[in-house]
């Protein structure tokens, strides 16, 4: 598995793919919502097999958000969406951010915190889905 980082440019085309099938197709969010106009402002990771396919993705907005984690139902429990928020998470750093914020599914809170994220306040809806706000404080 390789994890590049990058902008939009280089790596939209391919987070596009995952994104759509994992939020459009898998859990029927509409792309009117899925699709939005910050993609180009922020840092986007994405997650490659050994045959150069994505299989996963994920970015950091300017203001310190992560979102849009998606990983092909094939390779999730397999440590992608790990790597790619470790990745993410190194790039807030770098960045000097003081903090790390996201909107998680429900489903995936125990993730997030396994990773050092904690949540913050009561579930609420979200394109249709559970969420729950998590936040990650650098010391």
């Amino acid at each position: 598995m390789l994890i590049r980082t990058g902008r939009w440019a280089s790596l939209g085309a391919d987070a596009a793919k995952v994104r759509y099938q994992v939020f459009v197709v898998e859990q029927n969010v509409p792309v009117s919502i899925e699709r939005d106009v910050h993609d180009g402002e922020c840092v986007h990771v994405v997650a490659y097999d050994e045959h150069g396919r994505a299989i996963g993705t994920g970015r950091l907005l300017p203001d310190g958000h992560i979102g849009r984690m998606a990983v092909l139902p094939t390779w999730r429990g397999k440590g992608v969406g790990s790597k790619m928020l470790q990745a993410l998470v190194a790039a807030a750093r770098q960045q000097n951010y003081a903090e790390v914020v996201l909107s998680s599914q429900v489903h995936a809170r125990a993730f997030y915190e396994r990773h050092g994220f904690v949540a913050e306040g009561l579930p609420y809806e979200e394109a249709g889905i559970e969420h729950i706000l998590m936040r990650q404080v650098f010391r």
